[in-house]
């Protein structure tokens, strides 16, 4: 089985949360979970992500919108990825943990 583009989207992100020594995961959705999560959650360097994964033209739904907002308000970073920023994402992570006091 191919894997789908938004499947392909969500290995370049990990690599690259693994290649930085991130702490990540996939949260589970059913049973106890909450709808509209992020599909991976992300800390590095002491700071919150939430990647909501999509290909091609797809936009997150209005549930997983609200998720994004909530996390944003809370002081973390919550970001959509796709095919056009997944290579860089990496560089952006280092760029907002980046202390110049280091």
């Amino acid at each position: 089985m191919a894997d789908t583009p938004e499947v392909k989207v969500k290995k370049k992100l990990v690599a690259q949360l693994k290649a930085l020594g991130a702490y990540y995961f996939y949260p589970v959705m059913g049973g106890y979970g909450a709808s509209g999560v992020p599909d991976v959650i992300c800390c590095y360097k002491g700071r919150f992500f939430g990647f909501e994964c999509k290909a091609g033209t797809n936009k997150p739904t209005k549930l997983q919108e609200i998720n994004i907002e909530a996390i944003r308000k809370a002081g973390g970073t919550a970001i959509v990825v796709n095919e056009n920023n997944v290579d860089v994402i990496d560089i952006y992570i280092q760029a907002v943990t980046d202390d110049p006091a280091e």
